[in-house]
């Protein structure tokens, strides 16, 4: 059993000194108010969009951000092949993929992936990030000489992985095509590039000019390596993202997706050419070295997957709530920023003014809008990012819309 901090403090004066740095840390956390507060839930309580506040009050509210875009977490289909699964295979994967995990399960669920994506390979990691982390890290570490182009908004878990591939890096700004033109220009033709992008923005709901960024790289020589983290199973005619919705499928090279927002489940992958999927599989320490997804993940998220190829009544409902919801903020004078996705971020500047509104919102009008702070945001740009739902009705909208107009200037 470890030591109580007391007595770690009153060992040797180096660790307390180390310890106090961390502590104080904390405190300039604090003191501009981005100390992050966890908001315990208990789902679902009675079901989508509502959640049960653990605190022992019992008290339900309407939640407004989850990443569950679909409520594919809850669907029939995905709960009865998890349930399904956990009892002819058990809890765990038995281990990495290379040693006991390399379940028939995860296998199936690679091989629908690559056919949604018309790739030749698809390979499934525990967590989108770690998808992230681990395929770039990867490939601009075995391309010799490769240059990585990255957009300068994209995800920390992109950024980690370009850093961790000791790549050289151009990074471009925000959807800005000419920039990104002028430094594939001033590239030798010869020489590895990856221009690395996210199809949808999470923090401000914008969408990449995929087909025009494609182009380029077709033109230039370029591997395009495409996030859909936030688009997966919720854009295109079979869930298979912004990418397939716009006609660019078939013009990315690699693509990477989230098993844990529209599809409801956990995990992430890439899908691909066989020979870059299987070099990230042969090379990725964060894949190697990790257990793989349980049987009853790998068996809910294939599920999930196959039924939203089939389906379209999930994403025709997520527009709709979209719609009811900025048409319930237009009401009211409730100005979101222009997102053109199906995500609707507020702007409430200043870390702890934000951080207030949502608290307002909790516990005033029950409604649970997580804040966004420095660094998912710049400081100053603080937001309520909002997610609406097929489960959300008018009411709900209405509702938030006019605690909104209570709460904001």
């Amino acid at each position: 059993m470890s030591p109580p901090t007391g007595a770690l403090r009153g060992g040797h004066p180096a660790l307390a000194t180390a310890l106090d740095s961390l502590e104080q840390g904390l405190d300039a956390l604090r003191e501009e108010g981005r100390y992050r507060h966890f908001v315990e839930l208990e789902r679902p309580a009675p079901g989508a969009p509502f959640v049960r506040i653990a605190d022992g009050s019992g008290r339900v509210v309407v939640d407004w951000c989850s990443n569950d875009y679909l409520g594919m977490s809850l669907h029939p289909d995905v709960v009865e092949a998890a349930s399904r699964a956990l009892a002819e295979h058990g809890v765990g994967s038995g281990g990495t993929r290379n040693i006991a995990g390399s379940h028939l399960l995860v296998r199936e669920l690679e091989d629908e992936l690559a056919d949604l994506h018309s790739q030749e390979a698809a390979l499934v990691f525990t967590s989108g990030f770690i998808a992230n982390d681990a395929s770039l890290r990867a490939l601009g570490s075995l391309l010799e000489g490769c240059v990585i182009l990255s957009d300068e908004r994209n995800h920390a878990s992109m950024i980690d992985g370009i850093r961790g591939s000791r790549a050289e890096r151009a990074i471009f700004r925000h959807n800005d095509l000419e920039h990104l033109r002028e430094l594939l220009e001033a590239l030798p033709a010869d020489q590895p590039r990856i221009i690395a992008c996210e199809s949808i923005y999470s923090m401000d709901g914008d969408i990449a000019p995929l087909r025009e960024i494609c182009a380029l790289a077709a033109e230039h020589g370029a591997l395009t390596y495409l996030d859909e983290t936030h688009a997966a199973g919720a854009y295109g005619h079979e869930g298979a993202g912004v990418a397939q919705s716009v006609g660019a499928a078939a013009d990315v090279t690699i693509v990477q997706g989230s098993l844990a927002k529209g599809y409801g489940t956990l995990g992430g992958f890439i899908a691909g050419p066989a020979s870059a999927v299987d070099s990230v599989r042969s090379h990725a320490s964060a894949f190697i070295f990790t257990t793989s997804l349980p049987p009853a993940i790998a068996a809910a998220a294939l599920a999930s997957v196959r039924h939203l190829r089939s389906s379209s009544a999930e994403r025709a409902a997520l527009w709709q709530s979209v719609i009811t919801l900025r048409e319930a903020f237009a009401q009211v004078g409730v100005e979101p920023l222009p997102s053109e996705s199906h995500i609707v971020p507020v702007l409430v500047p200043g870390a702890e003014r934000c951080r207030e509104v949502a608290r307002r919102l909790l516990t005033e009008h029950s409604i649970y809008v997580q804040p966004i702070n420095y660094p998912s945001v710049p400081r100053g740009a603080e937001r309520l990012r909002i997610a609406p739902t097929p489960a959300h009705a008018p009411a709900h909208a209405q509702a938030l819309a006019r605690a909104l107009a209570t709460l904001l200037p």
